[in-house]
């Protein structure tokens, strides 16, 4: 295990989280993507596992700061080293082609991984592993989107289409910067009475063919401020965009082939709206969160929804493939 692998280090990873958006949006999450061919990796033959949380096992080499046994969360990425950013300098976030763990190297599906130094976020001792590993892209993800590419301001209306995994921990976020009102919006009622208890202050079932006048009627005829596209459907993309107001937001999270379609008025709307793309975090963003948790200003003991053992991924698998229990993240425990 302890190999000439990437340098500087050697980290058990117990445990390694994976999870699904199925709850709300009927599409898989990365790791179980991957699986099925539907999600790209670089590599012929891969371990899964790209949110992982645990304690150093060895490391490569002396590291000012970093010791066996810390406790620490994994940024799912490293720089390529050889890019424009990285030649001149720059680190993690700045990388132009950075590689993904369990897309372009091993990830978190086994008892040991090997990572670089420069991912690593400490953990204080106060808080779950099993949480931590949660932040690693679930939560970092949507709390960037949020932060970052959508802006949120204080009081400002937020939409929410998909409440998987995701989209649960956007409405986390967009309650935590003080958007008002949050309309969450999924076809499936427990995922909706989820987001309610979350921090939502309406939920609706986005099929209903009354959603556009109740978003009305909600924001008082203003429409959204920022709209976020979890699902990133032709359908939802299209009705997120209509329901935004003056100088709105879409942000689109979601992956997905389907093509981009606004709708019919979008040339219109081009003119006083703005979509944006959006897509993982940096690791700044991590390491915000982790204090937000540890100081409890941020709760995520909900979202870890089973822990069961190495041997039983498939299990794990299964259930967030089903549904079964409205799942929001399954951790698995080597």
């Amino acid at each position: 295990m302890l190999g000439q692998q990437l340098q500087p280090g050697l980290h058990q990873l117990p445990p390694a989280l994976f999870g699904s958006e199925a709850a709300g949006s009927g599409g898989g999450h990365a790791d179980p993507s991957l699986l099925h061919g539907l999600a790209p990796s670089r590599v012929p033959v891969i371990t899964p596992g790209h949110e992982a949380a645990g304690e150093i096992d060895g490391l490569g080499s002396p590291t000012p700061g970093w010791h066996v046994g810390d406790r620490v969360v994994l940024a799912a990425g490293k720089a390529c080293g050889t890019c424009r950013a990285c030649v001149a300098g720059g680190g993690l976030d700045d990388c132009l082609d950075q590689r993904v763990m369990a897309f372009d190297y091993d990830g978190a599906w086994a008892e040991y991984v090997v990572v670089p130094v420069a991912a690593l976020c400490r953990v204080p001792e106060d808080m779950p592993l099993e949480e931590a590993a949660v932040l690693a892209d679930a939560v970092s993800t949507p709390y960037a989107a949020v932060v970052e590419s959508g802006r949120v301001r204080p009081a400002e209306s937020v939409g929410v289409w998909g409440l998987g995994g995701v989209g649960t921990h956007l409405v986390q976020a967009a309650r935590l910067v003080g958007a008002a009102p949050i309309i969450a919006l999924d076809p499936l009622p427990a995922a909706r009475e989820r987001a309610l208890e979350l921090g939502a202050d309406h939920a609706l079932d986005p099929t209903a063919e009354d959603v556009p006048d109740r978003i009305a009627e909600l924001t008082e005829d203003a429409g959204l401020d920022v709209a976020f596209d979890i699902v990133a459907r032709s359908g939802t993309m299209t009705q997120a965009h209509a329901a935004l107001g003056h100088r709105g937001r879409l942000v689109l999270v979601g992956v997905s082939p389907d093509p981009l379609d606004l709708g019919p008025e979008a040339a219109y709307a081009v003119s006083r709206h703005t979509t944006i793309g959006h897509l993982g975090y940096r690791k700044s963003h991590l390491q915000e969160l982790v204090r937000l948790v540890s100081l409890g200003r941020l709760d995520v003991s909900r979202s870890v929804s089973a822990v069961l053992p190495l041997e039983d991924i498939a299990e794990g698998i299964r259930r967030l493939e089903s549904k079964e229990g409205n799942p929001v993240r399954i951790v698995i425990k080597p």
